[in-house]
C-alpha cells in the first residue's frame, strides 16, 4: 500500500491544499481552540484522505480535525488492532501566513506502533515514506542518517518552547549557548523531522506529542538509524498519551542532548 497511500496524500495536496496556498478566501480560516487555527484546506484534505484510506483498508481513521470534534477517536490507536492516523495539513499557521513550511502526513498504526508512514511536502514536492524494518526513503532514494558530531558545540537542534513550563524553558535557554544552534523549529513537524533525516538538524525536543504530529516522523527517523525516546528513556509509542519527547540522530547524541536540556 506504500505507493497507493502516497498517491492519496499527493491527490489531497493537489486538490485541497495547493489551490488555497497564499489564496485563502474570507471565511476559510477559523480558530478551533485558543491559538490553534484550522482552514478549509485542513478539512477538505482530511475528508478526502479519510475516504480514500478507508477504501484501501477499512479500519478506523484517526484524523486531527475529526479528533478535535470527537477526542474519543484517538482511543482506536490503543484499542483497535490497526488504525490510520492522518494530519491533513501539518503547519497550518505557516500555511495561513503564506510560508512554505507545511506538510500532509499519515501513518498506519498496528498494536499501538506506527508500522508505515508518509510525509508529503507540497511546497517542495518531496515525498518521505518509511516502513517498519524496510527503511526510510525520500523521493525513492533510501535515507541513512549519519552520526551527529561528537562535540556538544557542533550540535544543531530545535526545541519548541511554546508548551514548556518556565523551568524547562529556562533550561533550554541556558543550553542554547553551549550548542552550535538551538532554534524553535519551523512550526511543522512534517518539515522538522525531515530536516533531522537529511542532516540539517541533529535533534528535536518537544513537549506536546499529539500522535498525528509525531508518529509519521518518528518512524522515518528510526528507520534511518535515529532514536525517538521519552525524556525518561522509554521508546516513543504512537498510542501512548504522554508529554516530552527527544528525537536524535543517534543514541550518543540523544544522551548528550538530554543531559544538557534536562540537567
Amino acid at each position: 500500500m506504500i505507493d497507493e497511500v502516497t498517491q492519496i496524500l499527493q491527490e489531497a495536496a493537489v486538490t485541497a491544499v495547493l489551490p488555497r496556498y497564499q489564496a485563502l478566501a474570507e471565511g476559510e480560516v477559523s480558530e478551533k481552540s485558543p491559538g490553534e487555527v484550522v482552514t478549509a484546506a485542513d478539512r477538505e484534505a482530511e475528508e478526502l484522505i479519510t475516504r480514500r484510506l478507508r477504501a484501501l483498508l477499512d479500519i478506523p481513521v484517526v484524523g486531527e480535525e475529526a479528533s478535535a470534534a470527537d477526542p474519543g477517536l484517538a482511543a482506536a490507536l490503543r484499542e483497535a488492532p490497526a488504525a490510520w492516523l492522518v494530519d491533513p495539513l501539518d503547519g497550518t499557521a505557516n500555511f495561513v501566513a503564506g510560508r512554505p513550511h507545511y506538510a500532509v502526513m499519515a501513518a498506519l498504526v498496528r498494536a499501538g506502533e506506527a508500522v508505515a508512514s508518509w510525509i508529503v511536502q507540497p511546497a517542495t514536492g518531496h515525498v518521505y515514506r518509511a516502513e517498519q524494518g524496510a527503511g526510510a526513503w525520500r523521493d525513492g532514494v533510501r535515507l541513512r542518517r549519519a552520526p551527529a558530531p561528537g562535540t556538544l558545540g557542533e550540535l544543531r537542534g530545535a526545541a519548541l518552547s511554546r508548551f514548556l513550563d518556565p523551568a524547562a524553558r529556562e533550561r533550554v535557554a541556558r543550553a542554547a549557548g553551549r550548542l552550535a544552534e538551538l532554534g524553535s523549529g519551523t512550526g511543522s513537524a512534517g518539515v522538522d523531522y525531515p530536516d533531522l533525516l537529511t542532516g540539517r538538524l541533529d535533534f528535536l525536543r518537544y513537549h506536546r506529542t499529539l500522535p498525528w504530529d509525531h508518529a509519521p516522523g518518528v518512524l522515518l527517523v528510526r528507520e534511518a538509524g535515529g532514536v525517538a525516546r521519552r525524556l525518561d528513556g522509554a521508546e516513543y509509542r504512537a498510542a501512548e498519551e504522554r508529554t516530552g519527547l527527544l528525537v536524535a540522530a543517534d543514541p550518543q547524541c540523544w544522551t548528550t542532548v538530554r543531559s544538557v536540556l534536562e540537567e
